[in-house]
Protein backbone atom coordinates (compact mmCIF):
# COMPACT_ATOMS: atom_id res chain seq x y z
CA UNK A 1 0.00 0.00 0.00
CA UNK A 2 2.97 2.55 1.04
CA UNK A 3 4.90 1.73 -2.36
CA UNK A 4 1.65 2.27 -4.58
CA UNK A 5 0.68 5.45 -2.85
CA UNK A 6 5.11 6.60 -3.65
CA UNK A 7 4.30 5.58 -7.04
CA UNK A 8 1.19 7.69 -7.50
CA UNK A 9 2.92 10.74 -6.14
CA UNK A 10 6.10 10.15 -8.57
CA UNK A 11 3.56 9.91 -11.16
CA UNK A 12 1.81 13.23 -10.36
CA UNK A 13 4.61 14.85 -10.30
CA UNK A 14 6.25 13.48 -13.57
CA UNK A 15 2.71 14.95 -14.76
CA UNK A 16 2.70 18.24 -13.36
CA UNK A 17 6.31 18.69 -15.18
CA UNK A 18 4.61 18.05 -18.10
CA UNK A 19 2.25 20.31 -17.94
CA UNK A 20 3.91 22.65 -16.56
CA UNK A 21 6.51 22.69 -19.87
CA UNK A 22 3.38 22.65 -22.42
CA UNK A 23 1.43 25.51 -20.66
CA UNK A 24 2.69 28.40 -22.83
CA UNK A 25 1.88 31.54 -22.51
CA UNK A 26 -1.60 32.27 -22.07
CA UNK A 27 -4.34 30.46 -19.18
CA UNK A 28 -7.70 29.25 -19.93
CA UNK A 29 -9.25 31.58 -17.57
CA UNK A 30 -7.32 34.73 -19.52
CA UNK A 31 -4.77 35.15 -16.82
CA UNK A 32 -1.11 35.83 -18.06
CA UNK A 33 1.57 33.18 -17.62
CA UNK A 34 4.88 34.72 -18.03
CA UNK A 35 8.46 33.39 -17.33
CA UNK A 36 9.90 34.95 -14.20
CA UNK A 37 12.53 38.10 -14.98
CA UNK A 38 15.47 37.60 -13.76
CA UNK A 39 16.17 41.30 -13.12
CA UNK A 40 13.28 41.08 -10.36
CA UNK A 41 14.18 39.58 -6.45
CA UNK A 42 11.14 39.74 -4.02
CA UNK A 43 13.56 40.24 -1.21
CA UNK A 44 15.82 43.32 -2.67
CA UNK A 45 16.19 46.16 -0.64
CA UNK A 46 17.19 49.74 -1.61
CA UNK A 47 14.40 51.96 -3.20
CA UNK A 48 12.16 50.14 -6.07
CA UNK A 49 13.27 51.57 -9.81
CA UNK A 50 13.13 49.94 -12.95
CA UNK A 51 16.26 47.88 -14.30
CA UNK A 52 19.48 50.89 -14.26
CA UNK A 53 20.87 48.51 -17.01
CA UNK A 54 18.72 50.30 -19.26
CA UNK A 55 20.82 52.89 -21.26
CA UNK A 56 20.31 56.32 -20.83
CA UNK A 57 18.68 57.69 -23.40
CA UNK A 58 17.07 60.60 -24.43
CA UNK A 59 13.22 60.25 -24.82
CA UNK A 60 10.83 61.68 -27.75
CA UNK A 61 8.04 61.08 -26.96
CA UNK A 62 4.69 62.89 -26.24
CA UNK A 63 1.75 61.85 -24.61
CA UNK A 64 -2.24 62.50 -25.76
CA UNK A 65 -2.26 66.32 -25.06
CA UNK A 66 1.37 66.97 -26.19
CA UNK A 67 3.08 66.53 -22.79
CA UNK A 68 7.14 66.10 -23.22
CA UNK A 69 7.44 62.71 -21.97
CA UNK A 70 9.28 61.94 -18.64
CA UNK A 71 11.72 59.11 -18.53
CA UNK A 72 11.14 55.78 -16.75
CA UNK A 73 14.81 55.75 -15.23
CA UNK A 74 13.18 58.96 -13.20
CA UNK A 75 11.13 57.28 -11.27
CA UNK A 76 11.46 55.76 -7.60
CA UNK A 77 10.05 54.62 -4.30
CA UNK A 78 12.38 54.53 -1.30
CA UNK A 79 12.29 52.14 1.51
CA UNK A 80 10.31 54.56 3.78
CA UNK A 81 7.55 54.77 1.01
CA UNK A 82 7.57 50.99 0.36
CA UNK A 83 7.21 50.44 3.91
CA UNK A 84 4.13 52.85 4.12
CA UNK A 85 2.83 51.48 0.81
CA UNK A 86 2.92 47.57 2.28
CA UNK A 87 1.22 48.67 5.95
CA UNK A 88 -1.72 50.07 3.93
CA UNK A 89 -2.16 46.23 2.68
CA UNK A 90 -3.73 47.52 -0.52
CA UNK A 91 -5.68 46.01 -3.81
CA UNK A 92 -5.05 46.25 -7.48
CA UNK A 93 -6.71 45.20 -10.44
CA UNK A 94 -4.66 45.00 -14.15
CA UNK A 95 -7.55 45.41 -16.72
CA UNK A 96 -6.05 45.04 -19.85
CA UNK A 97 -7.34 45.30 -23.51
CA UNK A 98 -5.63 41.92 -24.77
CA UNK A 99 -3.56 39.53 -23.52
CA UNK A 100 -1.02 36.51 -24.76
CA UNK A 101 1.64 38.16 -26.94
CA UNK A 102 5.29 38.59 -25.46
CA UNK A 103 4.83 42.48 -24.67
CA UNK A 104 1.46 41.90 -22.91
CA UNK A 105 2.84 38.96 -20.89
CA UNK A 106 5.86 40.63 -19.94
CA UNK A 107 4.03 44.25 -18.98
CA UNK A 108 1.75 42.04 -17.18
CA UNK A 109 4.20 39.89 -15.24
CA UNK A 110 6.36 42.91 -14.29
CA UNK A 111 3.11 44.96 -12.55
CA UNK A 112 2.21 41.37 -10.73
CA UNK A 113 5.89 41.31 -9.90
CA UNK A 114 6.19 44.59 -8.30
CA UNK A 115 2.67 44.37 -6.51
CA UNK A 116 4.03 41.41 -5.14
CA UNK A 117 7.21 43.40 -3.78
CA UNK A 118 4.98 46.15 -2.61
CA UNK A 119 2.55 44.07 -0.39
CA UNK A 120 -0.09 45.08 -2.87
CA UNK A 121 -2.52 42.04 -3.49
CA UNK A 122 -3.43 41.59 -7.10
CA UNK A 123 -7.41 40.59 -7.44
CA UNK A 124 -7.94 40.48 -11.00
CA UNK A 125 -6.32 40.29 -14.47
CA UNK A 126 -8.84 41.03 -17.60
CA UNK A 127 -8.36 40.58 -21.14
CA UNK A 128 -11.14 42.34 -23.17
CA UNK A 129 -10.03 40.48 -26.01
CA UNK A 130 -10.24 43.97 -28.42
CA UNK A 131 -13.46 44.50 -27.69
CA UNK A 132 -14.95 47.41 -26.11
CA UNK A 133 -18.22 46.44 -24.56
CA UNK A 134 -16.23 43.63 -22.83
CA UNK A 135 -13.67 45.82 -20.57
CA UNK A 136 -16.84 48.11 -19.46
CA UNK A 137 -18.25 44.96 -18.16
CA UNK A 138 -14.50 43.72 -17.16
CA UNK A 139 -14.35 47.08 -15.02
CA UNK A 140 -17.74 46.84 -13.51
CA UNK A 141 -17.02 43.37 -12.16
CA UNK A 142 -13.56 44.56 -11.45
CA UNK A 143 -15.40 47.20 -9.25
CA UNK A 144 -17.20 44.45 -7.06
CA UNK A 145 -13.68 43.52 -5.69
CA UNK A 146 -13.07 47.24 -4.12
CA UNK A 147 -9.43 47.50 -5.47
CA UNK A 148 -7.73 50.67 -4.54
CA UNK A 149 -6.06 50.63 -8.17
CA UNK A 150 -6.26 50.00 -11.32
CA UNK A 151 -3.79 49.79 -14.22
CA UNK A 152 -5.40 49.76 -17.75
CA UNK A 153 -5.62 50.40 -21.36
CA UNK A 154 -8.75 51.52 -23.06
CA UNK A 155 -9.59 49.69 -25.95
CA UNK A 156 -11.65 52.57 -26.96
CA UNK A 157 -10.82 55.95 -25.51
CA UNK A 158 -14.61 57.48 -25.95
CA UNK A 159 -16.95 53.99 -25.20
CA UNK A 160 -14.95 53.15 -21.92
CA UNK A 161 -14.73 56.70 -20.58
CA UNK A 162 -18.12 56.46 -18.43
CA UNK A 163 -16.62 52.68 -16.91
CA UNK A 164 -13.61 54.36 -15.76
CA UNK A 165 -15.01 57.74 -14.22
CA UNK A 166 -17.28 54.84 -12.21
CA UNK A 167 -13.96 53.52 -10.77
CA UNK A 168 -12.99 57.22 -10.09
CA UNK A 169 -15.93 57.64 -8.06
CA UNK A 170 -15.39 54.68 -5.84
CA UNK A 171 -11.90 56.13 -5.40
CA UNK A 172 -9.62 53.63 -7.66
CA UNK A 173 -6.27 54.93 -8.56
CA UNK A 174 -5.77 54.84 -12.00
CA UNK A 175 -3.13 54.13 -14.13
CA UNK A 176 -3.35 54.01 -17.74
CA UNK A 177 -0.90 52.38 -20.12
CA UNK A 178 -0.66 53.87 -23.43
CA UNK A 179 -3.33 55.98 -23.24
CA UNK A 180 -6.11 57.45 -21.04
CA UNK A 181 -9.76 57.44 -21.49
CA UNK A 182 -11.43 61.05 -22.99
CA UNK A 183 -12.14 63.40 -20.83
CA UNK A 184 -9.78 62.27 -17.92
CA UNK A 185 -7.16 65.20 -16.99
CA UNK A 186 -3.54 63.50 -15.60
CA UNK A 187 -3.09 64.25 -11.87
CA UNK A 188 -6.94 64.77 -10.66
CA UNK A 189 -8.82 61.82 -12.34
CA UNK A 190 -5.74 59.62 -13.40
CA UNK A 191 -2.02 59.44 -11.83
CA UNK A 192 0.25 58.91 -15.28
CA UNK A 193 0.12 57.26 -18.66
CA UNK A 194 3.22 54.85 -19.01
CA UNK A 195 4.66 53.67 -22.51
CA UNK A 196 7.67 53.35 -24.72
CA UNK A 197 9.04 56.14 -26.90
CA UNK A 198 6.67 55.68 -29.82
CA UNK A 199 8.42 58.53 -31.49
CA UNK A 200 11.53 57.12 -30.95
CA UNK A 201 10.30 53.71 -31.93
CA UNK A 202 8.96 54.75 -35.42
CA UNK A 203 11.88 56.67 -36.44
CA UNK A 204 14.03 53.78 -35.13
CA UNK A 205 12.55 51.71 -37.90
CA UNK A 206 12.91 54.35 -40.45
CA UNK A 207 16.73 54.82 -39.94
CA UNK A 208 16.57 50.67 -40.03
CA UNK A 209 14.66 50.88 -43.51
CA UNK A 210 16.70 53.18 -44.73
CA UNK A 211 20.29 51.54 -43.75
CA UNK A 212 18.78 48.38 -45.13
CA UNK A 213 17.67 49.72 -48.56
CA UNK A 214 21.15 51.91 -48.76
CA UNK A 215 18.93 55.27 -48.91
CA UNK A 216 16.68 54.44 -52.03
CA UNK A 217 13.62 52.96 -53.61
CA UNK A 218 9.57 52.72 -52.29
CA UNK A 219 8.23 52.07 -49.32
CA UNK A 220 4.54 51.36 -47.62
CA UNK A 221 3.10 52.36 -43.99
CA UNK A 222 0.73 50.19 -42.78
CA UNK A 223 -0.84 52.19 -39.85
CA UNK A 224 -3.40 51.50 -37.16
CA UNK A 225 -6.29 53.41 -38.05
CA UNK A 226 -8.08 54.05 -34.58
CA UNK A 227 -7.66 56.92 -32.43
CA UNK A 228 -4.65 55.61 -30.25
CA UNK A 229 -2.01 57.83 -30.12
CA UNK A 230 0.77 55.98 -29.44
CA UNK A 231 0.87 53.89 -32.90
CA UNK A 232 -0.11 57.04 -34.67
CA UNK A 233 2.95 58.70 -32.96
CA UNK A 234 4.94 55.86 -34.87
CA UNK A 235 3.60 55.95 -38.08
CA UNK A 236 4.39 59.56 -38.48
CA UNK A 237 7.39 59.56 -36.82
CA UNK A 238 8.28 56.84 -39.27
CA UNK A 239 6.87 58.89 -42.11
CA UNK A 240 8.08 62.41 -40.92
CA UNK A 241 12.16 60.78 -40.51
CA UNK A 242 12.26 59.57 -44.33
CA UNK A 243 11.06 62.72 -45.68
CA UNK A 244 12.97 64.68 -43.28
CA UNK A 245 16.03 62.73 -43.64
CA UNK A 246 15.96 60.15 -46.81
CA UNK A 247 15.06 62.86 -49.55
CA UNK A 248 15.70 59.28 -52.49
CA UNK A 249 13.15 57.11 -50.60
CA UNK A 250 9.41 57.79 -51.34
CA UNK A 251 6.58 57.09 -49.37
CA UNK A 252 4.00 55.28 -52.28
CA UNK A 253 1.49 53.87 -49.91
CA UNK A 254 -0.50 53.72 -47.18
CA UNK A 255 -3.24 51.41 -45.81
CA UNK A 256 -4.97 51.61 -42.38
CA UNK A 257 -5.81 49.04 -40.12
CA UNK A 258 -8.22 48.58 -37.40
CA UNK A 259 -7.01 45.30 -36.08
CA UNK A 260 -3.64 43.73 -36.18
CA UNK A 261 -5.22 40.75 -38.54
CA UNK A 262 -6.03 43.46 -40.93
CA UNK A 263 -2.16 43.63 -41.93
CA UNK A 264 -1.97 40.66 -44.35
CA UNK A 265 -4.84 42.07 -46.44
CA UNK A 266 -3.81 45.46 -46.63
CA UNK A 267 -0.58 44.70 -47.23
CA UNK A 268 -1.13 42.26 -49.96
CA UNK A 269 -3.10 45.28 -51.67
CA UNK A 270 -0.01 47.35 -51.54
CA UNK A 271 2.11 44.84 -53.36
CA UNK A 272 -0.78 44.36 -55.46
CA UNK A 273 -0.51 47.68 -56.50
CA UNK A 274 2.58 48.38 -56.26
CA UNK A 275 4.87 45.58 -57.44
CA UNK A 276 7.76 47.61 -57.25
CA UNK A 277 7.68 48.52 -53.80
CA UNK A 278 10.97 47.83 -51.51
CA UNK A 279 9.49 47.78 -47.80
CA UNK A 280 6.47 48.50 -45.65
CA UNK A 281 6.48 49.58 -42.17
CA UNK A 282 3.91 48.00 -39.65
CA UNK A 283 2.67 49.95 -36.26
CA UNK A 284 3.83 46.69 -34.17
CA UNK A 285 4.78 43.29 -34.39
CA UNK A 286 1.88 41.15 -34.99
CA UNK A 287 0.59 43.47 -37.85
CA UNK A 288 4.32 43.21 -38.94
CA UNK A 289 3.49 39.30 -39.44
CA UNK A 290 0.73 39.94 -41.84
CA UNK A 291 3.02 42.05 -43.47
CA UNK A 292 5.14 39.15 -44.13
CA UNK A 293 2.60 36.67 -45.14
CA UNK A 294 1.39 39.14 -48.01
CA UNK A 295 4.98 39.12 -49.30
CA UNK A 296 5.35 35.21 -49.24
CA UNK A 297 2.11 35.31 -50.95
CA UNK A 298 3.26 37.50 -53.55
CA UNK A 299 6.66 36.45 -53.96
CA UNK A 300 8.45 39.54 -53.24
CA UNK A 301 11.27 37.97 -50.77
CA UNK A 302 13.32 40.96 -50.91
CA UNK A 303 10.82 42.95 -48.91
CA UNK A 304 12.19 45.07 -45.99
CA UNK A 305 9.96 45.40 -43.22
CA UNK A 306 10.47 47.29 -40.23
CA UNK A 307 8.44 47.37 -36.71
CA UNK A 308 7.91 48.17 -33.22
CA UNK A 309 7.84 45.64 -30.69
CA UNK A 310 10.29 42.21 -30.15
CA UNK A 311 8.04 39.65 -30.44
CA UNK A 312 8.91 35.79 -31.00
CA UNK A 313 8.21 35.49 -34.73
CA UNK A 314 9.75 39.13 -35.73
CA UNK A 315 12.53 37.91 -33.63
CA UNK A 316 13.01 34.91 -35.66
CA UNK A 317 13.04 36.84 -38.92
CA UNK A 318 15.74 39.14 -38.11
CA UNK A 319 17.60 36.48 -36.08
CA UNK A 320 17.14 34.83 -40.09
CA UNK A 321 17.98 37.52 -41.85
CA UNK A 322 14.53 37.06 -43.33
CA UNK A 323 11.90 40.10 -44.05
CA UNK A 324 11.76 41.88 -40.98
CA UNK A 325 15.41 43.39 -40.86
CA UNK A 326 14.64 45.14 -37.44
CA UNK A 327 12.81 47.36 -35.16
CA UNK A 328 11.98 50.03 -32.90
CA UNK A 329 11.59 48.01 -29.23
CA UNK A 330 9.71 49.29 -26.37
CA UNK A 331 10.45 47.75 -22.75
CA UNK A 332 7.18 46.02 -21.51
CA UNK A 333 8.83 44.62 -18.52
CA UNK A 334 10.29 47.86 -17.23
CA UNK A 335 7.20 50.07 -18.45
CA UNK A 336 5.10 47.30 -16.52
CA UNK A 337 7.17 48.40 -13.31
CA UNK A 338 7.07 51.59 -13.81
CA UNK A 339 2.66 51.55 -14.16
CA UNK A 340 3.38 49.99 -10.33
CA UNK A 341 5.73 52.42 -8.86
CA UNK A 342 3.59 55.05 -10.20
CA UNK A 343 0.29 53.23 -8.30
CA UNK A 344 2.69 53.76 -5.13
CA UNK A 345 3.09 57.30 -6.24
CA UNK A 346 -0.47 57.67 -6.25
CA UNK A 347 -1.40 55.66 -2.97
CA UNK A 348 1.28 57.95 -1.46
CA UNK A 349 -0.02 61.49 -2.77
CA UNK A 350 3.21 61.50 -4.06
CA UNK A 351 3.50 64.03 -7.83
CA UNK A 352 3.63 62.06 -10.71
CA UNK A 353 4.64 63.44 -14.53
CA UNK A 354 1.79 63.31 -16.47
CA UNK A 355 3.61 61.19 -19.25
CA UNK A 356 6.19 58.55 -18.77
CA UNK A 357 7.96 56.58 -21.13
CA UNK A 358 10.81 53.89 -21.67
CA UNK A 359 13.90 54.76 -24.03
CA UNK A 360 13.90 52.90 -27.78
CA UNK A 361 16.09 50.54 -27.87
CA UNK A 362 17.36 49.72 -31.54
CA UNK A 363 17.07 45.70 -32.48
CA UNK A 364 18.97 44.49 -35.17
CA UNK A 365 20.56 40.92 -36.18
CA UNK A 366 23.50 41.74 -34.50
CA UNK A 367 22.08 42.36 -30.85
CA UNK A 368 18.57 40.48 -31.00
CA UNK A 369 19.66 38.18 -28.45
CA UNK A 370 21.40 40.66 -25.96
CA UNK A 371 17.96 43.19 -26.76
CA UNK A 372 15.87 39.69 -25.98
CA UNK A 373 17.51 39.78 -22.59
CA UNK A 374 17.50 43.71 -21.47
CA UNK A 375 14.07 43.80 -22.69
CA UNK A 376 12.31 40.96 -20.90
CA UNK A 377 14.72 39.82 -18.42
CA UNK A 378 15.24 36.34 -19.97
CA UNK A 379 16.96 34.72 -22.19
CA UNK A 380 15.52 34.26 -25.46
CA UNK A 381 13.54 31.68 -26.39
CA UNK A 382 14.99 28.51 -27.96
CA UNK A 383 13.92 28.65 -31.46
CA UNK A 384 15.32 32.76 -31.66
CA UNK A 385 18.47 31.48 -30.59
CA UNK A 386 18.05 28.52 -33.25
CA UNK A 387 17.26 30.87 -35.82
CA UNK A 388 20.95 32.40 -35.13
CA UNK A 389 22.81 29.51 -36.14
Amino acid sequence: MKKSFSLSVLLLFILSIFLTGCGGNKSTSGETKTQKNENYSETASGPLTINPAIPDLEVQDKGPNGEQAVSAKSLQLNEEELKKIKDGKYKAAIVMHYSGTDYMNAAVGAMQDTFKKMGIEVVAVTDAQFKAEKQVNDIETVLAKKPDIMISVPVDAVSTAPAYKKAIAQGVKLVFMDGAAEGLIAGKDYISIVSGDNIGNGATAADIMAEKLGGKGKVGIVYHDVNFFVTKNRSDAFEARIKEKYPNIKIVAEGGITGPNDAEKVASAMLTKNRDLDGIFAPWDVPAEGVMAAARTAGNNDLVVTTVDLGTNVAISIAQDGLVKGLGAQLPYDQGVAQAILAGYGLLGKDAPAYVASPSIKVTKENVLDSWKLIYGVDAPKTVQDAMK
